[in-house]
């Protein structure tokens, strides 16, 4: 579905101090932005923004960035984490296929995605952003011990990304066909809310880096 534009989006989002313009320019000195040694993790995807609000409101010591292509999207994070007063969050919109250009080795802890599109038809997969094209992308900014937390309705998506993973340097250390059936922490985003008043089931998995591919 396409998005519509939102004349007043960019102005608006342009004007705040969370909204990082030239990425780039902070490669490697992404602690300076925040102004402590915090680790870094990155919600790709953000959408509006209720996912990355509640975890930063969660987890004061961590520090997130999120990342989407639309001012159209990322001016209701905005208005999210200014309403909560947070000072760990920071906002990009850049295109996921360059992340590594604008982070350093090591800079990032966990990457969550959190429903990104699954592209389906097989001449498509490349797209995604769990297949190895992108892994190799992921591998040149994060730290030993990044976790890459990976959430979505779309069973095949579900699990060709456990292929992708365990093919690719990560051990898959939990996982689950129906999250919601299980008694651990989550936090809720808006198409998950969606899903689950559809009565759909949401798959989820944890995959920690077990050896950097070449």
């Amino acid at each position: 579905m396409r998005l519509r534009r939102k004349a007043w989006a960019e102005p608006e989002i342009l004007e705040s101090s969370l909204f990082i313009q030239n990425p780039r320019e902070f490669k490697g000195r992404w602690r300076e932005v925040f102004g402590n040694d915090n680790k870094i993790c990155l919600e790709l995807g953000c959408g509006k923004g209720k996912f990355i609000a509640d975890i930063a409101k969660q987890n004061p010591n961590i520090n997130f960035v999120a990342i989407d292509l639309k001012f159209e999207v990322l001016v209701y994070v905005k208005r999210k984490c200014e309403e909560l007063s947070l000072t760990n969050v920071r906002i990009l919109a850049f295109d996921i296929n360059y992340i590594n250009e604008m982070f350093d080795k090591g800079e990032i802890s966990d990457i969550y995605l959190n429903f990104s599109t699954p592209w389906p038809k097989a001449k498509h997969n490349k797209r995604r952003l769990t297949h190895p094209r992108i892994l190799t992308k992921y591998f040149d900014i994060i730290s030993d011990d990044s976790k890459i937390r990976l959430k979505t309705d779309h069973e095949v998506f579900f699990l060709d990304s456990i292929e992708y993973l365990e093919e690719n340097g990560f051990n898959i250390t939990y996982k689950t066909m129906d999250l919601h059936s299980e008694n651990i922490d989550n936090i809720l985003t808006e198409y998950e809310e969606k899903f689950l008043n559809k009565g759909m089931k949401i798959m989820y998995l944890t995959a920690e880096l077990k050896e950097r591919k070449n």
